[in-house]
């Protein structure tokens, strides 16, 4: 019987991959781009075969993630904006 050092699984990066891409296009919440991140950068340790696929998930997960904050930031900075000109005009 023949073993492998080596493991050719790339589940865990093709995960990652997966998510990042639907993160991006399909605008999912922010749990499947930080679940995507995890993934990736558990495949890069665990799946050397998957390396690829595990950097661009953490890539577009990361990009997901960043667009996330940057909505949220402008959401609250409107947000804050519309209440300081509410409170400074009488309305």
């Amino acid at each position: 019987m023949v073993t492998s050092t080596t493991s050719h699984r790339t589940g865990l990066g093709t995960a990652s991959l997966v998510l990042g891409i639907c993160s991006l296009l399909a605008g999912w919440t922010l749990v499947a781009p930080i679940v995507g991140l995890v993934l990736g950068v558990m495949s890069r340790g665990r799946e050397p075969m998957a390396r690829g696929r595990a950097g661009w998930g953490i890539l577009l997960n990361l990009l997901a993630l960043a667009l996330w904050i940057v909505l949220g930031v402008a959401f609250l900075a409107l947000g804050s904006l519309a209440v300081w000109q509410g409170a400074t005009q009488g309305n």
